[in-house]
This record gives structure tokens, C-alpha cells and sequence, in this order.
């Protein structure tokens, strides 16, 4: 199998694909895994795919150890607070927070001797027939899948080749976000810290990191024209700078950073809305499928067990695709929706509301809390025990043969 995207999707999917006895080759079109990155969480049900994976004390070794959060005024007063422990660890704060190339790196390790990666190459072109699929990257080689795997994040350039333009599945939310790396001269110490322009909607955040030397920086805006190219990051600077100006509390300090930071990313807030997530022997896993946007928080938890879920019914379905799609797109259909109405609830609640705006829905209602249960736990974890596992006990039985 060929898998598109060595982040956190691709390498999770290579875990359990190499668990039911698949042979797994992952692409990735940068030279390297991308370190840093904005900080990621694990709630709920994707906590438990983390531990069946055997990863559970790799990855809280090497999460950010943020104690909780404060809200503050320009002048730094603390406004509100949530701790780590709050809601069971997953609350605002989730116990598992971790930044996203760190925890790239742990999946990495994990599978980097049983699966094969190749950094620097793409897909240029593919065409698949009854028994593969063709393919051919952007380097030359040609090879043949039985099955391919997009999991290249909100911009996925397999999702384009294969189901259409970008625009067809964008959902853009109104709003930019923006997040890098700066020396931690501003006294951090195991505390996040946002500060919230009520007139403008605009926000600022610095979080902990492991390395406390550092902090990661974070900036949040209204944006409903965002037309910056996401790879021009010269255009994305100018444009953080213009849209911050006059923003208070550490914001101009923290702006300071820009041209020295090693790890700038800006895009704008979008979700991917697609009637299915698989044509023939393609599929598409993580953001490239379903993105919920970072005002979800569960992007990661959904790439996770999304992971999980798709080799596991691949696995059961003999690696037919047209079964195992289909029976992954069914569980994780309204997981993935929950989670998305969550993005746009918070989305919604960052706006600043003009004298026509509807009110927005009272989130202290029984509702909202079954749909954040929802969100968290909504999605059955099958033991799939007919399939192979690999990391399963010798004595436990397998009925099923992988194809590679």
C-alpha cells in the first residue's frame, strides 16, 4: 500500500497497516519531517489508540507538560483559568498535548525499519484499474499499489488528482491562524497564556514547550478574504503583520520573532467537507478527508483513530476496497461531523457579532454537552479480532491473510 504524508495520519496509518500484515511505502514530498508546529491533543477515544498502539508513555514523554491555561487582559491580570486535570484531562487543556512534529517523530520512530518512507518525492500522476494502482512520482519511478492512501493534509494535492479542486471541499470559517516558535523571554513556566481583543476578535497566545528555553507563539484573526498563496510565506508575514497592528498585551514583542523564527506556518481556518472519502482503490484519511479545523481541537484525534479504524476494516474486508471504505466511512461519519460542528461553534464564538448576527447557541444547554461527548467518545473501537495483528500474543488466533 501507498500512503501520501509522513505527518500524523500517514505514519499512525502505517502502524496499523504494517500490524495486519500490510507492506506499507509512505511518501513525502519534504526533504524531511517538519519539526515544531502548532501543539496537538489526544481525548477521549483517540487516548485509547495511543495505548493500543504501545505508544502511550513514548508520546506523554514527549508532550509539552502544560499545566493549564490562563485568560488575561491587555495588562496580563488573569481573567479565567483551566487546568490539565479538568473534565478527566479532557477538557481545554487536554493531559496529552503535544507539538505536532514531535509527535510525527514518535510515529516515525515507531515504524521508520518495518515501513518504507521516501521524503522529497510526491505523486505526479496515478491511474488504477480493477486489481492497482499505477503510480508515478514526481522523481520518475513508476510502481504499482494495490491500494492508495491520501494523508497529506488540508491541501492535498491526491484529493485534487482524484475527487476535484481544492474549492469544492474548502469550507473556509472566516478566520486565520498563525503560530511559531520564539525564545521564551516572556517568564513561561508549564502555564498557556491568551489574550483576547474583545472589539476585534483578534487573539495572541503563548504556549510551553518542552524545550523552556522557547514558546510557542499563536495568533488568531477574522479573515473572510484570505487570498495569500499558504506556500508564500514572505505574503503570509506581511499579512500577519498588517492584520496584528495595534493588537495589545505581548502581542508586539512576540511579533518581533518573525523574521528570525525557524518554523512560521500561516493558513487560513478551513474544513473538508466531501460526500466520501474514496473512489475506487483511493482513499483519504486525516485533514485531506475531513479536516475539522484547529478551532475543533480534535484534528489529531481524529487523524489518529481514523487511522485505526481503516486498517482495521481493510484488514477484515480480505484488503477489498470497495467493503472496507465503505464500512470506515460508516463509523466515522458522525465522529467526524461532531467534531466539525464543533470547529464552527468555536469559529462562530471568536467573531465579533454586528448588530445582525444571530445569537449563538447556549452552550450551557444539554445539547452541547451530549455533542461534545459526541466529539470526545463518539466512535466504537472494534477489538477486530479476526484480522492479523502482529502485536498481538502468539497464541491468539488470526483468520485472515494480508495482501502486501
Amino acid at each position: 500500500m501507498l500512503v501520501a504524508g509522513a505527518s500524523v495520519a500517514g505514519p499512525a496509518l502505517a502502524h496499523w497497516l504494517r500490524r495486519r500484515g500490510a507492506e506499507v511505502t509512505v511518501v513525502e514530498r519534504a526533504p524531511e519531517l517538519r519539526p515544531g508546529g502548532q501543539a496537538v491533543d489526544a481525548r477521549g477515544v483517540a487516548k485509547e489508540v495511543i495505548e493500543r498502539m504501545g505508544l502511550d508513555a513514548t508520546v506523554r514523554a514527549a508532550c509539552t507538560d502544560t499545566a493549564g491555561a490562563h485568560t488575561v487582559d491587555a495588562a496580563g491580570q488573569v481573567l479565567e483559568t483551566f487546568r490539565a486535570d479538568d473534565d478527566g484531562g479532557d477538557g481545554f487543556i487536554a493531559d496529552i498535548e503535544i507539538l505536532r512534529g514531535d509527535l510525527s517523530q514518535v510515529l516515525y520512530d515507531d515504524t521508520r525499519d518495518g515501513v518504507e518512507y521516501i521524503f522529497g518525492d510526491r505523486i505526479a500522476e496515478l491511474a488504477q484499474d480493477a486489481d492497482g494502482v499505477d503510480v508515478v512520482f514526481a522523481g520518475g519511478d513508476r510502481r504499482r499499489f494495490d491500494l492508495v492512501v491520501g494523508a497529506d493534509g488540508l491541501h492535498s494535492e491526491l484529493r485534487a488528482m482524484v475527487f476535484g479542486p481544492h474549492e469544492r471541499f474548502l469550507r473556509h470559517l472566516g478566520h486565520v491562524l498563525a503560530f511559531y516558535s520564539v525564545p521564551n523571554e516572556f517568564g513561561l513556566d508549564r502555564w498557556l497564556l491568551e489574550y483576547q481583543d474583545q472589539e476585534s476578535g483578534r487573539s495572541a497566545l503563548l504556549r510551553p514547550i518542552q524545550d523552556a528555553t522557547r514558546a510557542m507563539a499563536m495568533f488568531y484573526c477574522a479573515s473572510a478574504d484570505f487570498d495569500v498563496d499558504y506556500r508564500d510565506v514572505a505574503a503570509q508575514k506581511r499579512l500577519l503583520r498588517e492584520r496584528m497592528a495595534g493588537l495589545g498585551w505581548l502581542a508586539p514583542d512576540v511579533l518581533a520573532h518573525l523574521d528570525d523564527t525557524p518554523d512560521f506556518y500561516l493558513d487560513q481556518v478551513a474544513q473538508v467537507v466531501m460526500d466520501r472519502w474514496s473512489s475506487g482503490r483511493v482513499g483519504l484519511l486525516g485533514d485531506a478527508a475531513f479536516s475539522s479545523s484547529p478551532m475543533s481541537g480534535q484534528g489529531t484525534g481524529l487523524a489518529l483513530v481514523g487511522a485505526y479504524v481503516l486498517a482495521g476494516e481493510l484488514a477484515s474486508a480480505d484488503w477489498d476496497p470497495a467493503t472496507g471504505f465503505a464500512r470506515y466511512e460508516a463509523r466515522m461519519r458522525p465522529f467526524v461531523e461532531a467534531n466539525q460542528e464543533i470547529g464552527r461553534l468555536n469559529a462562530r464564538s471568536r467573531e465579533v457579532p454586528g448588530p445582525d448576527a444571530e445569537p449563538l447557541p447556549d452552550s450551557a444547554g444539554e445539547w452541547f454537552t451530549e455533542l461534545v461527548g459526541r466529539a470526545i467518545n463518539g466512535v466504537e473501537l472494534p477489538d477486530y479480532a479476526g484480522a492479523p495483528d502482529s502485536a498481538a500474543p502468539a497464541a491468539s488466533p488470526s483468520t485472515s491473510s494480508a495482501k502486501p
